[in-house]
């Protein structure tokens, strides 16, 4: 029923709130570049190294039961979440300061808690080294990824609208690391899916807001640069709230239902949709008044 009350068009000035909005984002990429510096990422097993066990149960055992058992080993850190099905588990925890004797120790403390309840099927070690690596394909995963859309959205714009859409998405992805480093989430491998889903969700409402200044391009060969953008960004504002509350109502319900390890995974990503539908509003559009897009408009005019 609210959606009947949703304006097919919003009269918003939102070129108007550039310099507000570009002040705003300076201060989001600042805060997380300073807690970064100060705090860090809160490193999981995946990047710091540690020691992983598949376990299979005979009967589903809930994981919270589990990490209380595990909580009470004092082997440190602990990870646990399903591995396929509800039978198969992935138990992580810290390298143990004495090595291999310590790492047979607490397989064994672990096998002597669960009993005849798991069979332990097979047991991995993951180095410092392994961890560096990870961190680095990561970060080589979003850089490629930004690149990508860079040349995507230059090949079918202009070079302009793919640097201001990358700029958009930097600020997003630095965004999503700041919410890891401010308040210590488990920095590990879904972070950065966290970061790409992102990404790739939030070029999507940017690319229908420039598809519309495009067409308006053709469209109104003397309106001025600045209201044809602020124009084009209410034309598609609908659509873009209604696309993003529909995300975000599916993302709170992963958060709120989906248990612990889900919803460890699904908050970043709703911080990252917020951020990135501000982004895809209140930056990509209005960035592009920095470039001379007017002779963009006076090449349309041509036949």
């Amino acid at each position: 029923m609210l959606l009947r009350y949703m304006p097919l068009t919003f009269k918003s000035d939102i070129v108007r709130l550039r310099y507000l909005s570009f002040v705003f984002s300076l201060l989001l990429v600042t805060l997380s570049a300073a807690f970064y510096g100060l705090k860090n990422f809160n490193y999981g097993i995946d990047f710091k190294g540690g020691i992983m066990i598949e376990v299979r149960s005979k009967n589903p055992i809930p994981l919270a039961t589990v990490r209380s058992y595990l909580s009470k080993l004092n082997i440190g850190d602990v990870t646990v979440q399903e591995f396929g099905s509800a039978n198969d588990l992935l138990i992580k925890f810290e390298q143990p300061e004495n090595g291999l004797e310590g790492k047979d120790l607490v397989v064994k403390k672990i096998s002597d808690t669960f009993k005849d309840q798991f069979e332990i099927r097979r047991t991995e070690t993951v180095g410092p080294k392994q961890g560096k690596e990870l961190i680095q394909n990561g970060i080589l995963a979003i850089l490629y990824g930004l690149l990508a859309i860079l040349v995507y959205i230059w090949f079918r714009f202009e070079w302009q609208f793919g640097l201001c859409a990358v700029i958009a998405l930097l600020e997003n992805a630095l965004v999503v690391f700041g919410y890891y480093s401010i308040f210590q989430v488990e920095f590990n491998t879904t972070a950065i899916v966290a970061v790409l889903t992102t990404i790739g969700y939030t070029i999507n409402d940017t690319v229908v807001i420039y598809d519309r200044i495009r067409e308006n391009l053709r469209k109104y060969k003397r309106k001025p640069i600045p209201d044809l953008i602020n124009l084009s960004i209410n034309e598609t504002l609908s659509r873009t709230l209604m696309t993003s509350g529909t995300t975000l109502v599916a993302l709170f319900s992963l958060y709120f239902f989906g248990g612990e390890v889900i919803a460890s995974y699904s908050l970043p990503i709703i911080v990252g949709v917020i951020i990135g539908t501000y982004s895809s509003i209140f930056i990509a559009g209005p960035l592009l008044l920095n470039f001379n897009l007017r002779l963009l408009q006076k090449e349309e005019d041509t036949p």
